[in-house]
């Protein structure tokens, strides 16, 4: 199955980038496209903690995946290494056959210079997603996650 892969550099300490990772009133600014509101139904930051998340477009003339405004997922954190990475596993709520399964996301946090580097690798998207949109959403929200982190947002 395709999968992304994106760097993002962020001018913050890996601790300070992590806890913005699991908090969910961050998650909330950051993992969201600048075309979208999110709202947080729950969210457990804990190693098998479960969380689900939705995504509504603000204009008219999207389509969800979930509802014909919105992308609900759910899942679960599969690991969490304070300050190191987080991977957790998603599913997006929806009848279309081609967006069904577990994605697996691993976010990586190492040490750069002036900060911290971001890798985030987006595992076994559904045929439905589009590698390239995908890859365009991740780009988003990890800028705005670096602006959020680097107080910019």
């Amino acid at each position: 199955m395709p999968s992304t892969r994106i760097v993002q550099h962020i001018r913050a300490s890996r601790a300070k980038v992590y806890r913005a990772l699991i908090d969910p009133a961050a998650v909330a600014v950051w993992k969201v496209p600048d075309d979208m509101s999110c709202q947080i139904h729950f969210f457990e930051a804990r190693e098998g903690g479960r969380f689900r998340i939705s995504l509504t477009y603000q204009e008219p003339g999207h389509a969800g995946k979930t509802t014909s405004h919105s992308d609900t997922y759910h899942g679960r954190f599969a690991r969490l290494v304070p300050d190191e990475l987080v991977v957790e596993v998603d599913e997006f709520e929806t009848q279309d056959p081609t967006l069904q399964g577990e994605m697996t996301i691993t976010l990586t946090l190492r040490d750069a210079e002036g900060g911290t580097e971001l890798l985030a690798v987006h595992d076994d998207l559904p045929p439905g997603l589009s590698p390239a949109d995908n890859e365009l959403g991740w780009r988003i929200s990890l800028a705005k996650l670096a602006a959020y982190v680097e107080g910019r947002a």
